[in-house]
């Protein structure tokens, strides 16, 4: 029964963290222009990498959150999104910290960004990394079941 339940806990973790990816990474590949405006707001990035990530990122948001549902390189793409959810923190954390407005880009783009929903991102963020790292330390092996 507990190994069942672990299982499911499993299940439910990694096909949360592939949906958040592949949504994710869908709604940026519809409007690499936007993204790219989005990454350019961050205040971090030299300007001429901005229309590579804005290309290449959301790709590869959407690969790894299908390969880690459908258990192809299922571990690779885990430490993809744990890396990238790292990263994320990283950049919400940092401009919190010197108090400038952005937004995220996540999920869709605004043009009015707040303060209170960066950091409500940057909790949702960690949740997810610590998600992740469950799921990482809770599968030894090279395929996520």
């Amino acid at each position: 029964m507990k190994n069942n339940t672990n299982a499911i806990i499993l299940f439910l973790i990694k096909l949360i963290l592939g949906i958040t990816f592949i949504y994710a990474g869908y709604h940026k590949i519809a409007d690499p222009a936007g993204f790219a405006k989005i990454l350019y707001g961050y205040a971090i990035f030299p300007g001429g990498s901005i229309n590579i990530l804005a290309i290449s990122i959301p790709f590869i948001e959407l690969i790894a959150g299908f390969c880690l549902i459908f258990n192809i390189l299922s571990r690779s793409s885990l430490l993809l999104i744990n890396t990238m959810l790292l990263g994320f923190i990283l950049m919400i954390g940092f401009n919190l910290l010197r108090g400038h407005q952005f937004d995220c880009g996540c999920f869709s783009f605004s043009s009015q960004p707040q303060t209170i929903s960066n950091i409500y991102l940057l909790i949702r963020d960690l949740l997810l990394l610590l998600s992740g790292i469950y799921l990482w330390m809770k599968t030894k092996t090279g395929v996520l079941r």
